[in-house]
């Protein structure tokens, strides 16, 4: 027997290459989409993104402390959250995604809880609140900031709920039987104060400052700093590179804004300057109208 068939570690590196690579170099795949060139153990798996839909809110879950809470909860109109599907106990691409978030988020001067919210849940139905209390107590312990209350949560729930989530998400994993572990993509999910979907960021290392600015436009201004609302006006969110660009037609609304005020700015002063000239012009003349005749 060959070391491939019975190395279960090699046989996770694989797979984590084999998606990482697909995420990178193919566009999201659906199961809508031709999969000749896809390896059977990743047929029917990728992301159709969803942005701008809602989220199922009323959607039943577990949390690290066993209560029963509904997605809703963690949604409260004021702070956006990021959402981040993975499952437990998988051998290497979750456990890579989740240090990511974790990295790029401890590189932000905000504390989730406080002005974010970070909510991780499983697509495992087998796994429960054992496992996420663990998995929450491990992240924690390497989070380098403090966390507000349910600021950084850890969910399990039934096949029927999280399918309502991953359906909403575009998520689409699938089991492999052979290799007794999920397939599926690695992607964190920026989600609005009020429970849509704003954006998505694809692969395991996420860039602090592109990740301060989705929360910063997911929020509609409620968090961030002026200067953060500048540079959304100035750029673009690319979601198949996960960066921001020059976003050309707003910056020439924008340069047309700032011309027509240096304009008015210049062009005001004189109209006023003008049209005072011209009362006193009048009344000049108005007062020469009525000087009364001088006697010959």
């Amino acid at each position: 027997m060959t070391t491939k068939s019975h190395n279960p570690f090699l046989r996770s590196l694989l797979m984590t290459v084999a998606a990482i690579g697909l995420l990178l170099l193919s566009p999201p795949l659906t199961f809508g989409q031709s999969t000749e060139e896809v390896p059977d153990d990743l047929q029917g798996v990728g992301l159709q993104e969803h942005q701008d839909s809602p989220l199922p809110l009323d959607a039943t879950f577990t949390d690290s402390q066993g209560r029963k809470v509904k997605l809703g909860d963690y949604f409260d109109g004021k702070r956006p959250v990021i959402l981040l599907p993975m499952y437990f106990s998988c051998p290497m691409l979750c456990g890579l995604t989740s240090k990511g978030l974790r990295e790029a988020a401890a590189e932000l001067e905000w504390t989730p809880g406080r002005e974010y919210r970070i909510v991780v849940f499983s697509f495992d139905p087998r796994e429960g609140p054992d496992l996420a209390r663990a998995k929450k107590k491990n992240t924690l312990a390497a989070f380098p900031k403090e966390v507000v209350d349910d600021g950084y949560e850890f969910l399990t729930g039934d096949d029927v709920q999280i399918h309502r989530l991953t359906d909403a998400l575009g998520f689409n994993y699938r089991w492999n039987e052979k290799q007794k572990q999920f397939a599926h993509m690695s992607t964190i999910v920026i989600c609005t104060p009020d429970g849509k979907i704003s954006q998505y960021m694809k692969g395991v290392i996420y860039d602090p400052k592109t990740l301060r600015l989705l929360l910063v436009d997911a929020s509609s201004g409620k968090i961030g700093s002026p200067l953060d609302q500048f540079a959304l006006l100035c750029f673009h969110y690319d979601p198949e590179e996960g960066s921001y660009a020059w976003a050309a037609s707003r910056l020439m609304r924008l340069g047309g804004i700032l011309t027509v005020i240096v304009l008015a700015a210049f062009i005001f002063p004189l109209w006023l300057r003008g049209n005072a000239k011209r009362k006193r012009l009048a009344m000049d003349k108005n007062d020469d109208t009525h000087k009364p005749a001088t006697p010959a």
